[in-house]
């Protein structure tokens, strides 16, 4: 069903949550996965590999990336260039007033760019 997984995630644990389903639906495929976080240096590499280093029992094969962009360009691009077939995100993780929109900034806007499908999952 799906052999690329990329999942995107910036270290809150909201986007654990959806870095655990990631590793759920690659394990029960046989997918291989990436965590991917949008960030500059070592601290974005940290969250990354964090988050891969959780399942390293997993029995999956977990690769941790980082990308300078923003996060909606960074899913995008990576996606599209790294032909993966399904892009795993979380639902949002904002709080206030914007917390009752169906689905929060990111999500919202790859799921309008991305010709694959996306899993996003409720983390709220």
């Amino acid at each position: 069903m799906y052999s690329r997984i990329l999942v995107g995630t910036d270290g809150s644990a909201t986007a654990a949550k959806a870095v655990d389903r990631a590793v759920e639906v690659a394990k029960a495929t046989g997918a291989t996965l990436t965590v991917l976080t949008a960030g500059k240096g070592d601290a974005a590499m940290e969250i990354a590999k964090r988050d891969a280093d959780r399942h390293h029992d997993s029995g999956v094969d977990i690769e941790a990336r980082t990308s300078s962009r923003d996060p909606v360009t960074a899913l995008i691009e990576t996606a599209e260039q790294g032909a993966y077939d399904l892009i795993v995100v979380g639902n949002k993780g904002m709080t206030g007033a914007r917390r009752f929109l169906p689905i929060g900034a990111v999500p919202n806007k790859i799921i309008h760019h991305l010709p694959t499908a996306v899993l996003i999952v409720r983390t709220t």
